[in-house]
């Protein structure tokens, strides 16, 4: 379900670029890369339950122990359905360097990478350059083309579609007791996603929210048009 509190010249600004981005074919110079965090909570059994036998699926109880969170990032390039997820303990500024390097790792032939996030102030420069360093953290940034969401716009990052795929054929109720083991079924999940190299297919166009929501295009998007 959309919410949209307030239709501003920001949100549509911001909107259009995003709708724009995702109308453009797939360019192996230029990709565009999806990314998204997922909190999970790590939980261990507070009552033994039973095992699966055939014909009976597995019982737990549904009090459980807490034993801490843990973060996932989630990033996807929909158009070449290639998967890149990252177990981490937190969502810091310094995970995101992190991440943004590893996403860089994938694309060194790439003159730029298209980088579409929210608003967290995590997602900044100053981060990235806290945790490298001015020269390498900066010559990394550089690496990306960032592309923000609009507020109350998560909807249109992709990075959430790619959310709802891990939850539905991975995560699902399973309880982690251990940042370990929510690590490698992470990776499992991330390994089947690129071998059948799932893909997105983004049908929601600039003309579309323009009749969604009622407004006039701009004089850049009706030349463009």
């Amino acid at each position: 379900m959309w919410c949209v509190p307030e239709l501003t010249d920001e949100y549509i600004e911001r909107m259009e670029d995003l709708l724009d981005l995702y109308e453009q074919p797939h360019r192996k110079n230029e990709p565009v890369v999806c990314l998204d965090e997922r909190p999970v909570q790590l939980r261990g059994e507070k009552r033994a339950g039973s095992r699966a036998a055939p014909g009976r699926p597995a019982r737990y109880d549904y009090e459980y122990v807490r034993l801490g969170t843990a973060n996932i990032f989630c990033a996807v390039e929909p158009l070449a359905g290639k998967h890149i997820t990252k177990v981490t303990p937190t969502r810091s500024g310094s995970e995101f360097a992190k991440m943004l390097g590893e996403i860089a790792r994938r694309y060194p032939k790439a003159r730029t990478i298209h980088l579409v996030v929210d608003n967290l102030s995590t997602h900044s420069r100053r981060c990235v350059v806290r945790h490298y360093g001015e020269e390498r953290g900066g010559a990394l940034w550089a690496r990306f083309t960032l592309h923000f969401t609009p507020r109350h716009g998560s909807w249109l990052n992709q990075a959430e579609i790619e959310i709802g795929l891990l939850n539905r054929q991975s995560l699902g109720r399973r309880r982690f007791t251990s940042l370990g083991r929510l690590k490698a079924h992470v990776r499992a999940w991330n390994r089947q996603a690129n071998a059948e190299r799932l893909r997105i297919h983004w049908r929601f166009r600039s003309k579309d929210a323009r009749n969604k929501f009622d407004y006039e295009p701009t004089e850049s998007s009706r030349s463009e048009d």
